[in-house]
């Protein structure tokens, strides 16, 4: 019986003829791993639509969240030349100062860290000013009155007619700020905004030595404005004079790239849940397959070619993974109408969903292409079936192709590859996200062997019938139990690994519980208000752990170049912060926890020498392009000093204390103008508001940070950060669930027919059921057991490598997910086992099941 070359007349319709009614009968055994490939493909086009919209809401509202054309800001009042380029340009339509300040509220007693914004003029060029009264937002500029951000009206319950003092003045409140140009939900959580009017800003004697304020103009151009060109053709000569030009095209740019890394994390996460389901679809067409044989041989025996057989079947694949693409790109079109209200926090604006082509077309072409090429490899046994099998009782099993099996894993690979830099945009970054997804897939599976092979080896032989039995099935012929180890595995590897990255984070910005760390920093403390504040401090009976000194300065030259020569050089590897920040250093004896010596020697004091050796952190250093024995000059408001590169230090800046780029040694800037930061712990909360509103009402111009705040709103941050990604990874985990379901309606008919017999030799139901309840909690527990081990490893890589700091793992996913997940197979595994039981033996035994 040879194989015939075809069969005659057998075009595209016959095969498509011979799929479908083939298909009819098998269709159920594979719908649920079509689920699989529904929920990645679902995540994957939620996550891009998404981003596609953002992008394109970014660039429509970007005037309006900036509020003008194009802004010039500089962090001093504009001197002679920044003024002659504002003029140049038809002068600014509105002009804007912001800094930080304490604000109390007489009438209820309370103080607040705040961003006060003077304003002048018709503010917002663009967008609206939205406040409660409408009329406040006219209203506050004629009227010398205050509008005070919506969240603080709530948290202090105030009402339009109350006060607020700022600094030396009090305002009346005309209404809350709902929403402004140039905020957003984040920036207000640590300073929410006050505005009040430009003219009033120097009344109220806040801005002073040390002050960090920035002043804004805010610009219209026509319409054919070429704002790229406006860029480079001034920029450069406000960078030389501590100012800088910002369009609203370049600030949608910076806005989109931040929202583009997220997305792609995301992305990146779903397409992870796509692979699994890919799993699916390989394990499910592998027991599927072989029960074709004897159909493949059959057809074959008909005059059928091998690219026909293999063909009938690929199309009833491709015609599944069409199915699954079409019902997931609908559910992720669906699903990411959630997304603005889960993002709400982060996002300055609202975000008009609109329907995008390039995820809808990714999706179905996903789905076909990974369905096809994941079933390649299983599909590719109906190449080699003999004719024969026909008429053999036994099966034989099939041998393939060592290098059909090599082309097709390269082409598995090759698409993940492509995937990957699609989203990425960067083929090294491709290549490590390929590397990573075969390392955790090939580890589980290795996980995988070696446990089984343990099992074997050193099998219980003296455990009872059930025990041992349910150890067995996972040996059994057509077991999945590696598929599902893997789909469990890798779930429960995510989550792990995004819970203990949030622990690293979170213990980076905990407060230590000593006595020496304080929890309250004091900014802006003037010279002459050192001993006041102080006594203030102790008269409350706190401690005062620092006092420290604050000069600000900017760099003249590096190694006698002068910095405007260096900015002026497009081939500089300077950064150009290096050259345009304004740099607050400080001077001390010692290093502090927070540092750490890397080169050069340490100068505590200045000696004889005429040039003052400094201490630089690692990133100056490196973005500077200097090393020991550089020199770099200051100038110190208005007085050049030379300096030297004495050392440098690597300075953990996640670290809940002061840190400093530059520091001096003693005996150098001790009589240069500079301010104070004083810090204090405070035992509670009550403490830490009571010593706020003395110091506040006494020292307008000192602002007060309070840590814990700032931790509760990092962990507030962190948690809604890993709530979004736990619910992207969470289709990973639904997506093991339908594997695991799927393989267990795929692999019925073996368990039916093992049913049967064990009911023969005598076995009840209620033992067949507990057998199958050990095996799902053996797979459940070792699968989740390997993805948790697996995230310590991931987890303790990244506090080593990226966070840099010890590792202490929670117990929360042992306590919590591993139990979730074990009850979650065991139910799901016992619903479809109790549905098995409901066939007769005799009915197996005489075949008549199907």
């Amino acid at each position: 019986m040879k194989e015939g070359a075809g069969y005659p007349g057998a075009g595209v319709q016959w095969l498509l003829l011979m799929a479908w009614r083939d298909g009819k009968s098998g269709w159920r055994r594979l719908t649920l791993f079509m689920s699989s490939i529904i929920l990645g493909i679902a995540a994957v086009v939620a996550i891009q639509s998404f981003s596609q919209n953002l992008k394109e809401n970014i660039v429509l509202q970007s005037k309006a969240l900036m509020g003008a054309d194009y802004i010039i800001d500089s962090n001093q009042v504009p001197n002679e030349k920044v003024q002659q380029i504002i003029d140049s340009l038809g002068g600014a339509k509105v002009r804007e100062v912001t800094f930080a300040s304490m604000a109390s509220f007489p009438e209820k007693g309370g103080t607040k860290l705040v961003e006060v914004r003077g304003i002048e003029g018709p503010f917002p060029l663009y967008g609206n000013l939205e406040t409660v009264p409408e009329t406040a937002a006219a209203a506050f500029r004629n009227n010398a009155g205050a509008l005070v951000d919506a969240t603080v009206m709530l948290q202090f319950q105030l009402q339009p007619g109350d006060t607020v003092k700022i600094g030396e003045l009090t305002f009346p409140i005309l209404g809350s700020l709902q929403s402004a140009p140039g905020s957003t939900a984040l920036r207000s959580s640590v300073a929410p905004a006050v505005m009040i009017p430009y003219d009033y800003i120097e009344a109220t004697g806040l801005l002073q030595l040390g002050s960090r304020q920035e002043y804004k103009y805010y610009f219209k151009s026509e319409p054919d404005t070429d704002l790229e060109l406006l860029d480079e053709r001034i920029d450069l000569r406000l960078d030389a004079e501590n100012a800088d030009l910002d369009t609203h095209t370049s600030t949608s740019e910076r806005l989109g790239r931040r929202y583009d890394n997220v997305g792609r994390f995301l992305n990146l996460v779903a397409f992870i849940a796509l692979l699994l389901g890919c799993v699916g679809i390989a394990s499910s067409v592998n027991i599927y397959m072989k029960e074709k044989l004897r159909a493949v041989a059959m057809l074959k025996c008909l005059g059928a070619s091998r690219r026909q057989t293999l063909a009938i079947f690929l199309l009833q694949i491709a015609g599944m993974g069409l199915m699954g693409g079409i019902i997931g790109t609908v559910g992720g079109i669906l699903l990411q109408f959630t997304f603005p209200m889960i993002l709400r926090g982060f996002l300055p604006f609202d975000v008009q969903i609109t329907f995008t082509l390039i995820p809808v077309l990714m999706g179905l072409l996903l789905g076909i292409v990974m369905s096809v090429l994941f079933a390649l490899l299983p599909l590719m046994g109906t190449w080699y079936v003999s004719p024969l099998q026909v008429l053999r009782i036994q099966d034989e099993p099939v041998v393939k192709s060592r290098r059909a099996i090599l082309i097709i894993l390269a082409m598995i690979m090759g698409c993940v590859y492509l995937f990957a830099f699609w989203i990425l945009g960067d083929p090294v970054l491709a290549i490590g996200f390929l590397a990573g997804v075969l390392a955790t897939f090939g580890i589980l599976a290795l996980m995988s062997h070696l446990m089984m092979r343990t099992i074997k080896k050193y099998f219980p032989e003296n455990w009872s019938f059930t025990a041992r039995q349910s150890l067995l099935n996972m040996f059994r012929p057509n077991n999945q139990t590696m598929t599902l180890l893997l789909a469990i595995g890798v779930g429960s590897f995510l989550i792990s690994t995004l819970y203990f990255t949030k622990d690293i984070l979170l213990d980076k910005a905990t407060l230590e519980s000593d006595a020496n760390s304080p929890n309250l920093i004091l900014l802006d403390v003037q010279s002459d208000q050192v001993a006041a504040v102080a006594s203030g401090i102790s008269d409350k009976g706190l401690p005062l752990i620092d006092r420290i000194p604050i000069i600000t300065m900017r760099v003249q030259s590096i190694n006698g170049r002068a910095a405007n020569d260096i900015r002026m050089d497009s081939t500089s590897k300077v950064n150009q912060w290096i050259l345009n920040h304004e740099f607050r250093v400080t001077y001390r004896d010692s290093l502090i926890a927070s540092e750490r010596l890397e080169e050069g020697k340490w100068t505590g004091k200045l000696g004889d020498s005429r040039v003052v050796p400094i201490s630089i952190s690692d990133n100056v250093a490196r973005d500077a392009r200097v090393g020991i024995g550089d020199s770099l000059t200051f100038n110190v408001q208005g007085l050049l000093m030379n300096t030297v590169v004495g050392s440098i230090r690597s300075v953990d800046w996640g670290r809940m204390q002061l840190n400093f780029s530059v520091v001096f040694p003693n005996g150098v800037l001790e009589n240069a103008p500079q301010f104070y930061v004083l810090s204090t712990k405070a035992p509670d909360e009550r403490a830490s508001a009571e010593l706020q509103r003395v110091l506040v009402k006494e020292f307008p111009n000192v602002s007060i940070i309070d840590l814990r705040q700032v931790v509760t709103l990092i962990e507030g941050i962190l948690d809604k950060i890993s709530w979004i990604i736990n619910f992207m990874a969470f289709f990973s985990i639904l997506t093991g669930i339908v594997v695991l379901i799927g393989a267990v309606r795929t692999s019925k008919y073996q368990r039916i027919r093992e049913s049967a017999l064990f009911r023969t030799l005598g076995a009840r139901s209620h033992m067949i059921l507990r057998m199958a309840a050990l095996e799902y909690i053996y797979l459940g527990g070792l699968g989740c057991v390997f993805g948790i081990l697996l995230s310590l490893i991931g987890s303790q890589m990244l506090a080593l490598f990226v966070f840099e700091m010890p590792f202490s793992p929670s117990l929360i996913p042992f306590v919590i997910l591993l139990p979730a997940i074990i009850g979650l197979v065991l139910t799901i595994g016992l619903i479809n086992t109790r549905s098995i039981l409901n066939h007769p033996p005799l009915e197996v035994i005489r075949k008549e099941v199907r």
